[in-house]
């Protein structure tokens, strides 16, 4: 077996088309699912933490107020 340029190429090929499709089974696969999920709403867990800081400061500030 002769490895010139052109088969090391193709075995590069096979080897990349080989990880792709793994790396697309595990990011699919159900067991990853809840991972993604709760990955895919981290951006917005800060939002919410936001908003309740901010409402208590209000209420705080509201009740200082009434004092």
């Amino acid at each position: 077996m002769d490895l010139d340029a052109n088969t090391l190429r193709g075995i590069a090929t096979i080897l990349c088309m080989i990880a792709a499709t793994g790396i697309t089974l595990w990011a699919y696969s159900e067991r990853k699912r809840e991972d993604f999920n709760e990955a895919a709403n981290l951006p917005f867990a800060d939002e919410e933490t936001e908003k309740s800081r901010s409402r208590e400061n209000r209420e705080s500030g509201e009740e200082a107020q009434n004092v």
